[in-house]
């Protein structure tokens, strides 16, 4: 039987503060930091799926720092969501070659708003790779993150803009505790994950479902699309759900 999503987040929160590797700024309610993460980047740069990539979306959150770091050192464009997607702009471009030796401090959240250019979705061009915070994963690549479902909304507008697609690898970088045997119940909106890279180890994910199509809208309350001003703009220009 499948736990509750409330319920395994809460387990994977307390299990990592039980066991002495969360790290600031804590764990509840958020996508965890946690102890090797460093390390979780450097497993992650010997992927060839990462050595391919040139372009990619990067989560904004602090376990994935190391992630954007080292993707800006090698040369590579990221692109960070604006948290909640709250403006029209709502990414975020890092290009190396605008940054000069300001790499470290751009791979952060304040630095990327200061140093980044921010870009509508239609200005975002194809993306080689995504790389997606989690709170819990398992090895058949069922994700759930802090509850919001921003990632897996990001995932969507970019299919909508044709920037993605069913073969774009999706990764993300957790603890070992993070890692469940669990059931983690899946929507169609839902994200699933090709790889799991934690400190000491790289899982390929048995995935058995597709990557979501689009927006689907009928997950989507009123209140969320009201504070979105990019699925304002969809909804407008006639955009339906791909859902089921």
């Amino acid at each position: 039987m499948t736990a509750g999503k409330q319920q395994l987040r809460e387990q994977v929160w307390e299990a990592l503060r039980t066991h002495g590797v969360a790290r600031f700024p804590g764990t509840q309610g958020r996508i965890p930091n946690f102890a090797g993460a460093e390390s979780a980047a450097d497993r992650l740069a010997r992927l060839p799926e990462w050595k391919k990539a040139l372009v990619l979306k990067v989560n904004p959150d602090a376990p994935q720092l190391s992630v954007r770091r080292r993707a800006l050192a090698e040369g590579k464009r990221v692109f960070m969501a604006v948290p909640r997607l709250t403006e029209e702009h709502c990414f975020i471009e890092l290009n190396p070659s605008d940054l000069a030796r300001k790499v470290s401090k751009a791979a952060t959240i304040t630095g990327a708003r200061a140093l980044g250019r921010p870009v509508r979705i239609d200005q975002v061009p194809p993306l080689d790779l995504i790389v997606c915070g989690s709170v819990a994963v398992n090895r058949r690549g069922e994700r759930l993150g802090k509850g919001g479902g921003y990632s897996d909304l990001e995932f969507g507008l970019l299919r909508e803009a044709g920037v993605v697609g069913l073969r774009t690898p999706v990764v993300t970088t957790v603890h070992p505790l993070q890692i469940l045997e669990d059931g983690i119940e899946m929507l169609p909106h839902d994200i699933p994950l090709d790889w799991i890279v934690t400190p000491d180890a790289t899982v390929r994910c048995e995935r058995g479902r597709p990557k979501p199509r689009g927006v689907y809208w009928d997950f989507l309350t009123p209140e969320k699309i009201a504070s979105i001003p990019v699925l304002q703009l969809l909804k407008g220009a006639g955009t339906h759900p791909r859902a089921t």
